[in-house]
């Protein structure tokens, strides 16, 4: 494992001989329906260890909380302000260059988070030689792909987030299916009015579908990941 966690700093100076490369996951605390709170950094962290592994890139702690304002009426949902989230972010970004990391893969959790892929491009800009991919794993071209062949209603807190490891246990779900809703009313409402017009907070879809499917799609994202993490650094 190449889990920061499970390395002492003179590893990592001894990595960065060779290599430097490293993967900062992006993430959020926030409500998902029937689903853990944290499913937006329970998967980049998880996406993030099982690309890199096989190539020995290191992967430090996902950033748990995230832009999610809109959430702030269901309890257990906690939200940065943007300002707030993109200081962090370049602190992150700073870090990491000054000890010699300059190939950076963002893998990120939660759309909200999106600020930051802009900021990115700015943080290149001012660091000359070093490279920042910002992936939105779940909406990444094979992924979603994949997703839209599987069932085209697929969205926040619905089955595509539902995999083994982002469940609760002793929690029911409920069978049917929820009618995609309108993102354009969603995206101009309130917390307490979104939290009215959402309810559980699926957007739209199943709650769950077959481990078979969720493990295909899985797959498909694990690869994508991997792939950038091995080539396209503007090499």
């Amino acid at each position: 494992m190449t889990a920061i966690e499970t390395m002492n700093w003179m590893q990592v100076e001894e990595y960065l001989q060779t290599d430097d490369r490293c993967v900062l996951p992006l993430g959020s605390t926030e409500q998902h329906a029937y689903l853990s709170l944290c499913v937006d950094n329970i998967l980049p962290a998880r996406l993030s260890h099982e690309a890199a592994a096989p190539l020995g890139i290191p992967v430090f702690p996902v950033l748990p909380y995230g832009i999610t304002p809109y959430f702030r009426g269901y309890p257990g949902s906690v939200t940065l302000r943007v300002q707030t989230y993109l200081s962090v972010v370049r602190d992150l970004l700073d870090g990491l260059h000054e000890q010699g990391f300059r190939r950076i893969l963002i893998v990120n959790g939660h759309g909200g988070n999106t600020p930051a892929q802009g900021f990115a491009g700015e943080w290149m800009a001012d660091h000359p030689g070093a490279r920042v991919k910002f992936h939105n794993w779940w909406n990444a071209p094979q992924v979603w792909k994949k997703v839209q062949a599987t069932d085209a209603n697929a969205s926040h807190a619905s089955w595509m987030e539902n995999f083994p490891w982002t469940r609760l246990e002793g929690v029911t779900l409920p069978e049917e299916e929820k009618a995609a809703l309108d993102l354009n009313r969603l995206r101009l409402l309130g917390p307490q009015e979104l939290r009215g017009y959402l309810g559980e907070g699926n957007y739209g879809g199943k709650f769950q579908r077959p481990d078979e499917d969720m493990h295909a799609i899985w797959d498909v994202a694990v690869a994508e990941t991997r792939a950038l993490l091995e080539s396209g650094w503007g090499e």
